[in-house]
């Protein structure tokens, strides 16, 4: 699958963090990790680099502060399927002879991304900030994540790198709740975030359209083998999960939505 001009950074700089573990030993499957994860046992007046990939032999392309905590993964190398995860005893798991596992890691704010060897990494047991009174902007901005983070983990996902966003246990991570059956049992025959079955994506961009009683709608406009397009995110809270997150409610195309 061709990458998207400007999503291919996204995904150089994003694309390994779902069974990140805090003990490098621990082969910790892909989706069922914490859902927050901090640097830890890095000096007061050092950084932890990003690095543009898995290993120090990449360059670095920018750092998290020594106490920097709301990190959020997208995956991890090694990686390892939820599937394979659960079939291997505790025994077999600890006889794994793997490489020291990285990780890709984004800041709160999605503005940072990148590589970071997982023994700097620990989850994140901080209270999270429940206020109902929520500001707009910060209800934007998680919106925005979620949609950057979906696009990523897909196009990992075609390409053997992840566990896909519209596959159990992870859909529900991103749609609602009353959706996930209908996501994961039909198969679809275009794909749902290009409409398309053949894709060359260029010109990718990701941007809040508008927020009006609690919904939010994020455009995904790029080109597809020139084509101008554009996908239409509608999103809002979701209250038949805990916490109530924000979750897409329904993608919308010039001729079908998802899900149907």
């Amino acid at each position: 699958m061709t990458q998207p001009q400007g999503h291919q950074t996204l995904l150089a700089t994003a694309a390994l963090i779902l069974m990140c573990s805090v003990n490098p030993g621990d082969a910790q499957h892909d989706g069922h990790g914490p859902d927050a994860w901090r640097v830890i046992d890095v000096a007061p007046d050092d950084v932890l680099n990003l690095r543009m990939g898995p290993g120090t032999q990449y360059p670095v392309i920018g750092s998290f502060a020594p106490d920097e905590s709301g990190l959020v993964q997208t995956t991890c190398v090694p990686f390892m399927p939820y599937g394979h995860g659960m079939a291997l005893s505790p025994e077999s798991r600890a006889s794994l002879d793997l490489p020291p596992r990285w990780c890709l890691m984004a800041s709160a704010d999605a503005r940072r991304q990148g590589w970071v060897s997982a023994r700097f990494l620990a989850e994140d047991t901080a209270t999270p900030d429940t206020d109902p009174a929520q500001s707009t902007r910060d209800a934007e901005d998680i919106a925005l994540h979620l949609v950057q983070r979906l696009y990523t983990l897909h196009d990992l996902a075609q390409r053997g790198q992840a566990l896909s966003p519209l596959a159990p246990p992870r859909v529900q991570d991103f749609f609602f709740l009353d959706d996930v059956a209908r996501i994961t049992d039909h198969p679809m025959g275009a794909d749902p975030l290009y409409d398309a079955q053949d894709t060359e994506i260029t010109d990718f961009q990701i941007s809040v359209e508008s927020t009006y009683r609690g919904l939010i709608t994020v455009n995904a406009t790029f080109r597809n083998f020139g084509n101008p397009q554009t996908a239409i995110f509608s999103l809002r809270p979701d209250t038949q999960q805990p916490d109530a997150p924000i979750r897409i409610l329904e993608i919308t195309h010039q001729d079908w939505r998802f899900p149907g």
